[in-house]
């Protein structure tokens, strides 16, 4: 059960979530956590955790329908990236889970302002739009791909920010490709995570119903704004980017302050 306000609050962060991803193509989940502890009130950080990873899978998911349809999504790469990302998602959740709650936010900071970094980081790199799946590039994409998916299970967070960059460097493909394969591996990694948090009953189904609709309909609004704001693109993503750090410096502020003597 969930309060009246705790719903409310619950359906208006997961609108602003779903505003930012649509608004500025990424970066808007790692809000996630943060506005279910600091906004909607979710007291045991696990169950923040676990119940943002349902969000992020479920706008991942609608998110790759779209670009799947455009024909930009590298499925040979992403589907291997994100086969090996999952057994590393898994084995972060585990990790997570055992982590004390109040530490676990505090390293999730540190996490977010290296996001916003690479969310400020031009990527302009051409790529080769036509990268196959090669006796070469595949322990680059295994390595790669576990590795982001322990960080993602263990934060509970999609990960694009460091997934996109990963399969440039493990393929070679471009950021427009890299962008809509990434997403695979958001949907599995945050299903998995899920999933993992679920067993432990560190899952609020309601609140993440309430947060997966407010995504949504945020999503809707963002993407629209954005084509407006196309020319100011650059600008938002600084924007968004120091919200993001300042987010951070006050999580870390309430979470590693010294306890009274």
């Amino acid at each position: 059960m969930i309060f009246t306000a705790q719903g409310v609050l619950g359906l208006a962060s997961g609108m602003l979530v779903g505003f930012s991803l649509g608004l500025v193509g990424g970066g808007g989940s790692i809000l996630a956590v943060p506005l279910m502890v600091y906004v909607v009130g979710v007291a045991e950080p696990h169950v923040a955790i676990g119940t943002s990873a349902i969000a992020v899978a479920a706008n991942a998911a609608i998110n790759l329908s779209n670009h799947a349809r455009g024909g930009t999504v590298i499925w040979s790469c992403a589907l291997i990236f994100a086969a090996a990302g999952m057994a590393g998602a898994f084995g972060g959740s585990i990790l997570g889970k055992m982590v004390d709650g109040q530490k676990l936010l505090a390293l999730f900071a540190l996490v977010m302002i290296v996001i916003a970094l690479l969310m400020l980081k031009t990527r302009s790199r051409i790529g080769l739009p036509d990268v196959k799946v090669s006796m070469s590039n595949m322990p680059a994409i295994v390595g790669l791909g576990l590795a982001t998916g322990t960080i993602s299970g263990f934060f509970g967070i999609g990960g694009g920010f460091l997934i996109v960059p990963a399969l440039m460097l493990a393929t070679g493909m471009p950021i427009m490709n890299a962008v809509s394969s990434s997403l695979v591996a958001v949907t599995a990694f945050g299903m998995t995570t899920a999933a993992s948090y679920a067993w432990s009953g560190l899952v609020s189904w309601a609140l993440a119903g309430l947060f997966v609709a407010g995504g949504i309909a945020g999503g809707l609004a963002g993407t629209r704004s954005a084509r407006h704001l196309a020319e100011r693109r650059g600008a938002l993503n600084i924007v968004f980017a120091v919200v993001i750090i300042a987010v951070a410096l006050y999580m870390l502020a309430r979470n590693i302050s010294p306890s009274p003597a």
